[in-house]
This record gives C-alpha cells, sequence and structure tokens, in this order.
C-alpha cells in the first residue's frame, strides 16, 4: 500500500489539466462540489454518485459500551455517523488494482 494520499489541490490540478480551467477556477469548482456535497449530508440526504458509491447519515442509538483495558462500562452517546457504500463497479476496480 502506498503513503499518497489525494488531496484537494489534486483534484483541482486534474480539473485545470483535464477541462482546462484556470487553476482558480478549478480550485473553486472543487471547493463548491464538496461543499454542495457537505452541505446535503448535514441536511440528512444522500449523497450518490453513478459508477462510485453512495455516502449517507446514519444515526447510532445510545448504548453502553466497556472500555477494554479496565471493563469499567462507559455510556456511548447516541450520535450521526457519516457511512460510505462504494458502488460495484468501484468494488470491482479497487479489486482488480490489487492484482499484481
Amino acid at each position: 500500500m502506498t503513503d499518497k494520499t489525494l488531496t484537494r489541490m489534486d483534484l483541482s490540478d486534474a480539473v485545470h489539466t483535464q477541462v482546462g480551467l484556470s487553476r482558480n477556477e478549478s480550485a473553486e469548482l472543487v471547493e463548491s462540489v464538496l461543499q454542495h456535497m457537505s452541505d446535503a449530508l448535514v441536511a440528512g440526504e444522500q449523497v450518490k454518485i453513478s459508477s462510485f458509491g453512495t455516502f449517507s447519515i446514519r444515526d447510532k442509538a445510545a448504548r453502553v459500551g466497556r472500555n477494554p483495558k479496565t471493563g469499567e462500562e462507559v455510556p456511548i452517546h447516541p450520535r450521526r455517523v457519516l457511512t460510505f457504500r462504494p458502488s460495484h463497479l468501484m468494488k470491482d476496480k479497487v479489486a482488480a488494482g490489487n492484482k499484481t
């Protein structure tokens, strides 16, 4: 596995190279898309990107957990968590990339 991380700058550079927008316009476009996705998730909507996957929010109920070291019971508060479910195409693509 590599230590490479895809960043916002990498995405905006790809838009700049492949679409031909200026660097500032490319950065603004990437920021706009990410902001739109974030706003939709905060509002409780799903974000579905064809051939990539689906981002959604899930409400987790309160429960009692245990500290593994001490065995002490600890209350875990209810919370909202972000989940991602990759599409079958993305799963296949990632699986094929692991084969050498």
